[in-house]
């Protein structure tokens, strides 16, 4: 029996509009009386998926940031922050590079230096909590950075992926969407998350399953027994895992869940 679902959110939970499917509250609910955890995975904020999900926010395990960040019932169960003394050299060759946008997401809030768009409307529709400043320098110290997400101009596979990881050794660079990238501490994504979150919970891997769409969901998809992509996924993400479900816009991830509880 699967005892945990989490799911990636753009691209595999939400249709191309960012919405939610209407039928994912009364499922939730469903399997939150089963005793079944739903878990949304993704590198959005906490605050901002609790709003996404309020209706059931407290049936739910929140992976955050990436998998930086592990909420439950408002009770933080992991942080694995970028070191501050990494951080003003990684947004210093951020900065270098012509195109790119850094936003400091920290543990409560995230926060911005431009108010460049449509960079800075991308940065508070993915942070609810989000704050301008003058400088992002001035923030560290004052609360744990989860990561540094990076706006790209350009399509961030084609651009920032190949320039920042050389720049940034000590740092994790993963590409998180079409136009996005993250620089996290080496420890900090969704599959160590989820690993995190077996051992608490106590689940074994076949109890587990992911659904993904990009390269920063390809370690929580190693992590767990059952794994699937959808239709439309990141193409070298599909060549890693076979079990290709409907796309986001055909709530795919819905058809599964649905599928593999019918069967337990």
């Amino acid at each position: 029996m699967i005892k945990l679902f989490a799911t990636d959110l753009d691209g595999t939970l939400l249709d191309d509009e960012k919405k939610l499917p209407e039928e994912v509250f009364p499922l939730i609910l469903k399997l939150h009386e089963r005793g079944i955890l739903f878990a949304p995975a993704s590198g959005r904020q906490y605050a901002n998926l609790k709003e996404l999900f309020l209706p059931v926010w407290d049936k739910l395990l929140f992976i955050c940031e990436n998998g930086a960040l592990v909420k439950y019932r408002e009770e933080t169960l992991r942080l694995d922050p970028v070191p501050d003394e990494l951080i003003p050299h990684a947004l210093a060759e951020v900065r270098a590079i012509p195109g790119l946008y850094p936003i400091l997401c920290g543990a409560d809030r995230a926060y911005i230096e431009s108010g460049e768009e449509p960079f800075c409307s991308y940065a508070r529709f993915a942070y609810t909590d989000c704050e301008r400043v003058d400088a992002l320098e001035r923030v560290v110290g004052k609360e744990k950075i989860c990561k540094i997400a990076v706006y790209d101009e350009l399509p961030a596979s084609e651009h920032c992926l190949r320039l920042l990881p050389a720049r940034l050794p000590a740092l994790r660079t993963a590409i998180s969407g079409f136009d996005w990238c993250d620089i996290s501490a080496p420890t900090a994504d969704k599959g160590r998350a989820i690993d995190f979150i077996r051992a608490y919970f106590g689940l074994r891997r076949e109890e587990c399953a992911a659904f993904g769409d990009h390269m920063n969901d390809y370690e929580m998809l190693l992590s767990c027994g059952f794994s699937y992509v959808t239709a439309n996924a990141y193409p070298p993400l599909k060549s890693y895992f076979p079990n290709v479900i409907p796309s986001n816009n055909e709530k795919g991830v819905l058809q599964k869940i649905g599928e593999l509880t019918e069967e337990s």
